[in-house]
């Protein structure tokens, strides 16, 4: 394969950088009336049946990421993932988002035309617009700042704060794989970081690469929920663990909570790393973040439609507040949850 030419950022000056980096993304949303080339995105209000839903997530090298082992495809199609999948937790469909970066002078334009080739994948995939963004230069490593807008019908937001005493706790997908398998990469860095031409040992855990690396958002599920005419009564995005996510569900709810040991959804790749490496898979699960699905809430009458769309897992129910929130174990004992949330880390 030839040798990619490195073209240096100040060859082509700001301007000149994100006319490049973003020249292949066309709109594809009516709402998106114009993306990157102004001074602002123009998007169109929603009607008055329809609200308009905003986020924004930081991430750091160094702290969020490591460029060692992430390759910036990926890291591009994540930055997507963590936008959309915050609109998405309030059961909207998201439409555009903006990308800024503070870049560092070791990233040549053509590593930053990788970053974005991951980021149009992932705005494909997902029925996103790229609206805009901005660059700045940046001293400390790669920082990069992403803004997702969505919308909803008025009557269909869930927020954290209305789960209701009965109500069925769901969650989506398996939990725990995002963390084993940032737990995988560090593993082989260590192992390998004085070898010349390493060849790390991932076979087997494809999957855990896969969530940690590129993590899908749930558009799925939401669509699903749509399509059934089911409105969760709460809903959060499993970015800090269960634990945690739950526990800021029972906050802003007023609520206590119960979950089944048995019945939290592990994949047998999460289990079989966490025995290699002598840890918990159900720690993993319960504090490890980064998965990305969907923590949400229903009244119980909705258990068999729940059950009929497939890939949802019930775990637990909304009980009284002064009762806490609870792991149940299979012998019926009950240990508190706490919220140790995901550890950002480099090792």
């Amino acid at each position: 394969m030839a040798e990619r030419k490195r073209t240096e950022i100040a060859e082509l000056g700001q301007f000149g950088l994100i006319e490049r980096l973003t020249r292949d993304f066309t709109p594809r949303n009516a709402t998106t009336v114009s993306g990157p080339g102004d001074d602002a995105a123009l998007i169109a209000a929603p009607d008055d049946e329809r609200l308009t839903v905003l986020s924004t997530d930081m991430m750091l090298e160094g702290v969020d990421f490591d460029l060692t082992y992430f390759p910036l495809k990926h890291l591009g199609y994540k930055v997507v993932t963590r936008g959309i999948s915050d609109i998405l937790a309030m059961n909207a469909l998201p439409e555009q988002i903006t990308v800024a970066l503070g870049i560092s002078s070791k990233l040549p334009v053509e590593a930053l035309e990788d970053f974005y080739e991951g980021v149009r994948f992932a705005c494909l995939e997902s029925g996103v617009d790229l609206a805009g963004g901005d660059t700045t230069a940046s001293v400390t490593g790669l920082a990069i700042a992403v803004t997702a807008t969505g919308s909803v019908l008025r009557e269909a937001v869930a927020r954290r704060s209305g789960a209701r005493l009965n109500d069925l706790i769901c969650i989506t997908g398996n939990l725990g794989a995002a963390y084993m398998g940032l737990h995988l990469l560090e593993r082989e860095r260590r192992v390998l970081g004085d070898v010349e031409n390493p060849e790390p040992q991932f076979k087997g855990y494809e999957y855990l690469l896969e969530k940690y690396l590129k993590p899908r958002p749930r558009r799925d599920v939401i669509e699903s929920l749509a399509a059934e005419k089911l409105v969760p009564t709460s809903m959060i995005d499993i970015s800090d663990g269960l634990s945690s996510d739950l526990l800021q569900i029972c906050r802003s709810s007023k609520c206590g909570a119960r979950i089944y040991l048995e019945r939290i959804p592990i994949a047998r790749q999460t289990t079989a790393l966490a025995e290699e490496l002598h840890s918990d898979p159900v720690v993993a699960a319960l504090h490890g973040g980064e998965d990305h699905e969907l923590l949400f809430t229903v009244p119980v009458t909705m258990r068999e439609r729940i059950e009929a769309i497939g890939g949802i897992d019930i775990i637990g129910h909304i009980t009284a507040p002064e009762t806490g929130a609870m792991l149940v174990t299979p012998d019926g004992g009950e240990i508190e949850l706490r919220a140790q949330g995901f550890v950002k880390k480099r090792a």
